[in-house]
């Protein structure tokens, strides 16, 4: 999925954006003006993103303020409360790190019908979140790409560490090869398939538009191509060596957790005096026996086998792998908080580094409409982050995974495969496959051949498309549920949606997916009073370099002279404000020209194409 799929979309992404100078909003606006949808629902369905996924962030927070502990013992999920109350029995039904994740972390409520009050603790945590995400992305990539150094390394330091650590752990070699063993009947099953695909989305952060806006911040020759590669590679190595990480501590878990089991059942066949068993009995003597004895006698005594195998199946995904299964492994290593601190430090970080880059997306969507040209970023920023925050306050209430699981089932996932089907089908086959790929040998040197031409026109799209259409029917067969935590029994039930809950994820989806159609019959009806103002005069892409899109003086030795040229097509000069304002004919081609200044450079300018 990563080559047929994720690559190729990549390269559309960046180059789209590196070519035309432009956000999301504005490189489709600039393609054809009917498209000028997919950058709005972009901008909503990244908008979802962030909403929950700064959540994730504010948890983190929680659990790395509560690691700063002097032992292992005083981390407060290494044991259950002793107050010999209704908490003692709750935790003693399940364990010490499941018990603080849902009750002392979350609070969570029976059901997603019962939220509560927001938890006060979180709601602290989650201003801190956003108040940081805001210092970061306020001024520009200017200051969120110099954190990124620090988001993207950071990682990789602590990765090594555990490394280290957790391939001398006892049990780390069977969890590693746990993960390298092939299971190849799972090809089989679609849903892995699916799985692999929403991967890359999210891995590479396809879809979002900050791809098209980091890519319309690079120089005009930047080669976008060997940038996509390499990304792809160190993506691609990233996931394998952090898999080993992740595995070996899963191992060392599952080792531990076997060995409490083994104890466990030993315990109730020497109770009943089975095959020889006692009390001192070793666990290779469990091993050796254990297979012999009876289907009957071991349902009748409810055991269940004590393997590695089976406690890696049985590892947690998602949120539990984070703060459970994780933080369960960690009271193993010494010095436990210095683990747990730099664990959840990565996670920050990895955090932080991903929604940098969501936000970034989501405002250069904005600012690409001139209404909001006017506000500085800082207001901008402050305004979205704000609104975000109270919107946000619905996951610090007891059904707060709850919410989040939805809005990570339905609002991230439906609306970014069709945005970028989309995508690929704007950029191929209406903007051009040809033209597109000589933009890329423009910019790079580089012409796209075969693998390139055939992921773009056929395999990629048809890959979205499948995704697309086995997600919806996995939807309609498959009721969705979500996991409410049963304090009673101590355990996660599957609970179905409530029909209002699936309303609010149908309108959800409906509101990351409907702009595309809807801007596509105003403005092909031509209805639409208030317009997304995208550039003066009509959007038409005119075949020079500058055309409809912003010159950088930076970087354009020729602009830092007023000049644009194209092949003898347009030369203007000019030294003056007012000589700037008017407008030119050019004499080759008698279509006429607006120059006009961009800011306070008088170097920077921007053509716009006077219909008459």
């Amino acid at each position: 999925m990563l080559v047929l799929e994720g690559i190729p979309l990549f390269l559309i992404e960046m180059a789209i954006g590196q070519k035309m100078r432009l956000g999301s909003l504005g490189v489709w606006n600039t393609i054809h003006p009917w498209l000028g949808g997919i950058g709005i629902s972009s901008c909503v369905v990244t908008l979802f993103v962030a909403l929950y996924y700064n959540v994730i962030i504010t948890w983190v927070f929680f659990y790395l303020f509560n690691s700063i502990r002097l032992s292992a013992d005083a981390l407060p999920w290494a044991h259950c409360p002793q107050d010999n109350g209704t908490a003692e029995e709750e935790c003693s039904k399940t364990s010490a790190t499941v018990y603080y994740w849902y009750r002392e972390a979350l609070d969570a409520s029976p059901s997603i019908d019962n939220p509560g009050v927001p938890r006060w603790w979180i709601v602290c945590y989650l201003l801190l979140a956003w108040i940081i995400v805001f210092f970061i992305v306020m001024k520009g990539i200017q200051s969120s790409g110099k954190v990124v150094y620090f988001t993207s390394l950071f990682p990789y330091a602590v990765l090594t560490i555990f490394f280290v650590r957790g391939i001398t752990l006892p049990g780390s070699a069977d969890g590693i090869l746990h993960m390298y063993k092939p299971k190849l009947e799972k090809l089989l099953d679609p849903t892995v398939w699916l799985d692999a695909a929403t991967q890359v989305f999210y891995s590479f952060g396809l879809a979002f538009g900050s791809l098209i806006a980091f890519g319309s911040y690079n120089p005009p020759n930047n080669n976008c191509v060997r940038d996509v590669l390499l990304v792809s590679v160190c993506n691609a190595l990233t996931a394998i060596y952090a898999s080993v990480v992740i595995f070996s501590i899963l191992g060392f878990k599952a080792f531990t957790m076997v060995e409490k089991c083994i104890g466990k059942e030993i315990k109730v066949l020497a109770l009943h005096h089975i095959s020889g068993f006692t009390v001192n009995s070793t666990q290779e003597y469990y091993e050796e026996y254990y297979p012999r004895l009876s289907d009957n006698i071991t349902s009748s005594l409810n055991l269940t086998g004590c393997t590695m195998s089976r406690q890696l199946d049985e590892a947690a995904e998602g949120t539990g792998l984070a703060f459970i299964v994780f933080t369960q492994a960690i009271l193993k290593l010494t010095p436990a908080p210095f683990w747990s601190i730099i664990f959840f430090l990565m996670l920050l970080s990895l955090g932080l580094g991903s929604q940098i880059g969501i936000m970034e997306g989501m405002l250069c969507t904005i600012f690409d409409i001139d209404f909001f040209k006017r506000l500085s970023k800082p207001v901008i920023t402050g305004s979205v982050c704000t609104f975000c925050f109270f919107v946000g306050l619905i996951f610090t209430t007891g059904a707060g995974e709850y919410w989040l699981k939805m809005f990570d089932s339905f609002a991230g996932t439906i609306g970014l495969v069709v945005v970028a089907l989309l995508e690929m089908i704007s950029v191929i086959y209406i903007y051009g496959h040809e033209r597109f790929t000589n933009d890329i040998y423009e910019m790079t040197g580089y012409r796209p051949g075969l693998y390139w031409q055939v992921t773009w026109r056929y395999v990629g799209p048809f890959i979205v498309s499948c995704i697309l259409l086995s997600s919806l029917v996995f939807m309609l067969i498959n009721p969705p549920t979500y996991g409410a935590w049963n304090a009673a029994e101590g355990r996660v039930e599957k609970t179905p949606y409530p029909n209002w809950v699936l309303m609010v994820a149908v309108l959800m989806i409906l509101a990351g997916v409907l702009p595309i159609p809807i801007v596509l019959l105003l403005r092909r009806f031509q209805c639409l009073a208030l317009d997304v103002d995208i550039h003066q005069g009509s959007i038409r892409r005119i075949e020079t370099t500058v055309s409809t899109k912003e010159m950088m003086s930076d970087q354009d030795s020729d602009s830092e002279q007023g000049e644009v040229r194209e092949s003898g097509t347009c030369n203007v000069s000019s030294s003056s404000d007012d000589d700037i304002s008017n407008k030119k004919y050019s004499p080759l081609t008698g279509t006429r020209f607006a120059l006009k200044p961009i800011g306070h450079k008088a170097t920077t300018f921007k053509m716009d194409v006077i219909d008459d």
